[in-house]
């Protein structure tokens, strides 16, 4: 039997090498025309040898997605049975870095680029990677950095994604065919209940975004709401926001770290994706500082992304460190519970929505694909390819159950009793 001709068979193996598998679940289109793997499969084009050179010097995901961003990768079909294929191990879809090739794996792969005459010096990254400065880790003025790469990459681009509710975080759904805006309101409504909200509360939003909760919370429960955000662009959007509707009175939107919000007590506290943000070193200051906000009996709701894949860690060499949440790092379950336990909260509730985050991600994924070249026009085609490439691949983390997500609601003691049961805000 011939063996197919041209650089995609040994592309094929190159990227087997670097995943660590034998026969390649795609169908690999290289820069020639040739192609390689089961025809049925979905496709993956690699457009240039430059490629094939990033993976050289950053075997595994980095390197893989550098390439992506960059346009010498494309996935022209459904991006997440291409993903789903190439991510079994974790190495493509953020969840391990990869790179831990044998010598043997790295001679081979060295072979294969210079047989393709891609030897060379190691290609600067994609723009659209993170740069921090060198202050220490989740110090105020680096956390203010790596929220200003994330957020202020424009709000226009935002709304095309999130839709009008622009919020950015899981939405709560009955059912896969409710609207994306509905489900987002459902969701905030859900934390209000939770939060047993009244008219004239002081709220606390942590990480307010785009105002879309303290929105909601002073409209629907005649709260006054203070909230807090790194971004600029976000709280341009979100006073305004709060302005259009007459509730600029009600509605303090603030750029502040939390860590300098000193105006107690509040009656309750939303922190709504932010404490990822936190840092695992910081958390028990998190929870102190905002126990310190906190009336006695009053309530703080935290909305948080956990790992479940194994011990949590920090790595900065994953795609999502560099290029969407330089610094972030995540907590299992557990250790959230136990941190908010140990700085003297009480557990009322947790409530896992794994399953919905993955539904929240393909609607932006959607969202985002049905208007590319818009998208593309409002920033830039990497910023839109590390969109999608993110998204994609943290639908599929939630579905595989490597990622979840939950609701831990808990108390301040010293107040009123709690509801002896949930009914109050199902």
């Amino acid at each position: 039997m011939t063996k197919p001709k041209g650089a995609a068979p040994r592309l094929a193996e190159a990227l087997g090498t670097v995943l660590g598998i034998e026969d390649i679940p795609v169908r690999i289109r290289a820069w020639d025309k040739s192609e390689a793997g089961p025809g049925d499969a979905p496709l993956l084009v690699v457009r240039s040898r430059r490629a094939l050179r990033r993976i050289h010097w950053s075997p595994g995901q980095l390197g893989l997605g550098r390439a992506y961003v960059a346009g010498e990768i494309e996935v022209p079909g459904d991006i997440f049975a291409t993903f789903a294929a190439l991510s079994s191990d974790g190495k493509l879809a953020g969840t391990s870095p990869g790179g831990s090739l044998r010598t043997r794996d790295r001679w081979s792969l060295l072979k294969t680029a210079a047989r393709f005459g891609a030897l060379g010096p190691e290609p600067a990254p994609p723009p659209e990677e993170a740069r921090l400065g060198r202050s220490r880790r989740h110090s105020k003025r680096r956390d203010a950095e790596a929220i200003s790469h994330h957020y202020d990459v424009g709000n226009d681009f935002y709304r095309l994604v999130l839709g009008p509710s622009m919020v950015y975080s899981c939405a709560v759904w009955n059912d896969e065919d409710t609207g994306l805006d509905a489900v987002q309101q459902a969701k905030n409504d859900l934390i209000c209940r939770k939060l047993g909200l009244q008219p004239g509360m002081r709220v606390l939003d942590v990480g307010c975004g785009w105002g879309s909760f303290a929105l909601h919370a002073a409209e629907n429960y005649g709260a006054d709401v203070v909230g807090v955000t790194l971004s600029a662009e976000q709280a341009k959007l979100a006073r305004k926001r709060a302005a259009d509707v007459g509730l600029n009175g009600r509605i303090d939107i603030r750029i502040q770290d939390y860590r300098e919000v000193d105006d107690g007590p509040f009656d309750a506290i939303a922190s709504i994706g932010m404490a990822e943000h936190v840092g695992r070193d910081q958390m028990a200051g998190y929870v102190s500082h905002l126990h310190g906000l906190l009336r006695p009996g009053g309530r703080l709701l935290n909305h948080a992304i956990s790992w479940n894949a194994g011990p949590a860690r920090h790595d900065p060499n994953t795609f999502i460190a560099r290029y969407v949440f330089p610094d972030g790092e995540l907590l299992n379950l557990s250790g959230m519970v136990v941190e908010l336990e140990s700085g003297g909260f009480e557990v009322l509730d947790v409530e896992a929505l794994r399953q919905h985050y993955a539904l929240t991600l393909r609607a932006w994924v959607k969202r985002l694909e049905e208007s590319w070249g818009e998208a593309v026009a409002l920033t830039s085609e990497g910023r839109a390819r590390v969109w999608r490439l993110y998204m994609a691949a943290s639908a599929l983390n939630f579905e595989a159950g490597k990622l979840g997500v939950n609701q831990v609601l808990v108390q301040r003691g010293g107040g009123a009793e709690p509801p002896l049961r949930r009914s109050e805000w199902i």
